[in-house]
């Protein structure tokens, strides 16, 4: 689909459409399998390999040799910018650092607001809207103050992508709403924007402590883009990573849910088997490449067996970031 853009908002690339054989990326009717580059490889040319290997059209963007999008040079992010456009894929969403893990509530603000100033003409140029954001980890504060914060600063981040163009989409992970429906809802309800909506990682209920089928049922109408992984809890309550479908967080039920209610966008892989890219630096491309491919594969297989065959796609149908 076209992405409408703020003016102003930077030089764009050409967008490579829906094609005949792009059903080849597909999952279902209006949902594209995709998936984060650096758990494939750290280096461009591993990342867009292993999509390339997948024959998928779409790929998510988070960091690049070990530095993240809004910190690489204008030299090294054009580059990139034109290595993924001569690839023909789709970006569909660039995952920032804003109020994530390592930037707590009491952190600094201007971080995140020089951050998603610098996303948005970036994201322009890469034709994608949606940008990955959590809700600030707690630092001592207590329940009530920590809240409050984080709603009073979502707020502004929100109308800050209105005016640039922006989707902001909140994943259940880190902070005062990554793990709680409720808190989701709360903090949707409160910005009450179309510029704020839901990532849902299905294998985030493992290590944080829920049953992800059951909070994906409570917010399934907010949820615009998808991170598969899976997960189980080993022995001293260790969690280990799986191939999608053998782990314990629900996959299968998760993606037929998302089918069943008429879902579209992306369902983009985050296998966590073989790097964990704030952990882990010193994995080769290789073995990463071969890795991810794995898991795509065996995510394919999967869908293949819950979802209905998929249709050729009309132009237009499911958002593209």
């Amino acid at each position: 689909m076209v992405v409408d853009l703020p003016s102003g908002a930077g030089p764009q690339r050409p967008r490579y459409g829906v094609t005949e054989d792009d059903h080849i990326g597909r999952a279902a009717p209006g949902i594209r399998f995709a998936g984060i580059g650096d758990e494939a490889a750290a280096d461009p040319a591993g990342q867009l390999d292993a999509l390339r290997q997948l024959g998928w059209k779409a790929i998510e963007l988070r960091n690049v040799n070990g530095v993240a999008i809004a910190d690489l040079d204008d030299r090294a992010f054009d580059a990139l910018a034109d290595r993924i456009a001569a690839a023909g894929l789709d970006v569909v969403c660039v995952d920032s650092r804003i109020a994530n893990w390592s930037r707590p509530i009491t952190g600094r603000f201007e971080d995140d607001v020089a951050e998603l100033r610098l996303l948005a003409r970036r994201c322009a140029t890469l034709g994608t809207r949606y940008v990955r954001v959590m809700s600030y980890p707690n630092a001592g504060l207590d329940e009530e103050e920590w809240g409050k914060r984080v709603l009073d600063r979502m707020a502004l981040l929100v109308r800050q992508a209105e005016q640039q163009g922006l989707v902001l989409l909140h994943e259940n992970c880190s902070g005062w709403a990554g793990t709680r429906a409720d808190r989701m809802l709360e903090l949707l309800d409160r910005i009450g924007s179309p510029a704020l909506r839901l990532l849902f990682d299905i294998g985030n209920g493992v290590p944080y402590g829920y049953d992800a089928r059951a909070l994906l049922g409570d917010v399934i109408d907010h949820v615009a883009h998808v991170h598969v992984k899976d997960a189980r809890t080993g022995a001293e309550g260790r969690v280990t990573y799986t191939l999608p479908g053998d782990g314990e967080s629900g996959v299968r039920s998760c993606l037929r849910a998302l089918l069943d209610h008429g879902y579209t966008g992306a369902w983009s892989i985050e296998p966590h088997t073989h790097l964990r890219p704030h952990q882990d630096h010193d994995a080769t491309s290789s073995d990463g490449v071969a890795a991810f491919v794995r898991y795509g594969r065996c995510l394919e297989r999967l869908v293949r067996q819950e979802a209905p065959p998929a249709r050729t796609p009309v132009a237009g149908g499911g958002q593209h970031g």
